[in-house]
């Protein structure tokens, strides 16, 4: 009986297969006459749940990155479907497929200087979502390529192919002025996503934290330094980093509020933490020593440049070690998570889930209620 409720579900990918110039009549070929009758990808139907139709048919590039899974994750299990271009190996795309019922998820190649390929990613689309981002700089894609140029074709094309609702994911420290090439780019990109879809939803998270993060994994990976180095001690920069699911949940909800259209969101977590004190508190639920140390900026940036030499993917840069010194923005007029109907996540809850893994084995399974929580600040 649940199978042959499911029959009248074409997969999606089959919208992309007969093409008018590919050898099939548009007019003798039955199946595109059926789709013509029955648009059944944005008419919600079925019991809510991955099984169900949510008439969201969403094209989410960056998918594959830190946030993106957990964003195809959320849209899969509401019945969305979802279409993802990649340009990685097509095995990096594996841990995505089993996000979505079957046929919900489409994955193609893309290439993001070729306009007509992002045409193609989102001709079928009602919602679009740039997740694209780079922590370092490549010889063939810069900051300016992957924050500014990318994001500025597809709000461009997503507008002139009439998407309902484009959502951009920008950074909270974002700023014209800072001393970070990246969060520089971030902001220029959000100057041009707005001025090419006015309509656009801007979201600027702020440091996120999560299993597959580069913020609590990167210092608790200092294994390659002597000590924590820090500049100032840390003392100087204050955080208020935000649970990676909360910010999907954010684009999620984005996406059902009526009123989200042409909104900026400022999304952090529930509290601002001191960087000596909130390193420290890694520390604890470590299990390890701190041994915290002031390190002058331009040693700092001596030894980033070690890494930024690996043919590999660098460990550190000399702008993410300025971007993790900048103390994190207040935005008191911009609509934030609860506007959104979310609780932010404390970090206290979710530390441990990342942190586990780089415990010793003597301390694998000791209680996190043993290691003193960092002291929330206000005012800075």
């Amino acid at each position: 009986m649940a199978a042959s409720a499911r029959c009248h579900r074409v997969p999606y990918r089959l919208l992309l297969l007969p093409r008018a110039g590919n050898g099939i009549s548009a007019s003798t070929s039955p199946l595109l006459q059926q789709q013509r009758e029955v648009h059944y990808s944005v008419i919600p139907h079925g019991k809510s749940g991955r099984s169900s139709v949510s008439g969201i048919v969403a094209t989410v590039f960056g998918a594959t990155g830190f946030l993106g899974r957990y964003v195809v994750g959320r849209l899969g299990r509401t019945g969305s479907q979802v279409v993802i271009p990649y340009r990685c190996e097509q095995y990096d795309t594996m841990y995505l497929r089993p996000m979505g019922d079957l046929g919900q998820l489409l994955f193609m190649e893309w290439d993001a200087r070729d306009k007509d390929s992002i045409r193609r990613a989102l001709e079928h689309s009602n919602v679009v979502i740039n997740l694209v981002g780079k922590e370092w700089e490549t010889r063939n894609f810069k900051f300016e390529d992957v924050f500014v140029n990318i994001p500025r074709d597809i709000a461009r094309l997503s507008r002139e192919a009439g998407i309902e609702k484009f959502i951009h994911v920008s950074h909270l420290n974002a700023d014209l002025r800072s001393p970070s090439k990246y969060l520089r780019n971030k902001a220029a990109g959000e100057k041009a996503v707005r001025e090419e879809f006015p309509d656009a939803i801007i979201m600027k998270p702020a440091e996120m934290f999560g299993r597959e993060d580069k913020f609590l994994n990167y210092y608790a990976n200092m294994r390659w330094f002597v000590g924590v180095p820090l500049i100032s001690m840390g003392k100087k920069t204050v955080k208020q980093p935000i649970y990676v699911v909360d910010v999907a949940k954010a684009i999620i909800n984005a996406i059902k509020e009526p009123d989200a259209k042409g909104k900026t969101y400022a999304l952090t977590g529930m509290h601002r933490y001191v960087l000596y004190d909130l390193v420290r508190y890694l520390y604890a639920v470590l299990h390890r020593g701190f041994l915290p140390y002031p390190l002058p900026r331009p040693l700092y940036h001596l030894c980033a440049r070690f890494f930024e030499a690996s043919p590999f993917e660098p460990w550190t840069t000399r702008d993410k070690v300025d971007r993790f010194h900048i103390t994190d923005m207040r935005f008191p007029d911009l609509p934030g998570l609860e506007d959104l109907g979310i609780t932010a996540t404390p970090i206290e809850q979710k530390a441990i889930e990342v942190l586990r893994r780089h415990r010793t084995f003597r301390w694998l399974e000791a209680e996190i209620e043993e290691a003193k929580p960092a002291k929330p600040v206000t005012g800075m």
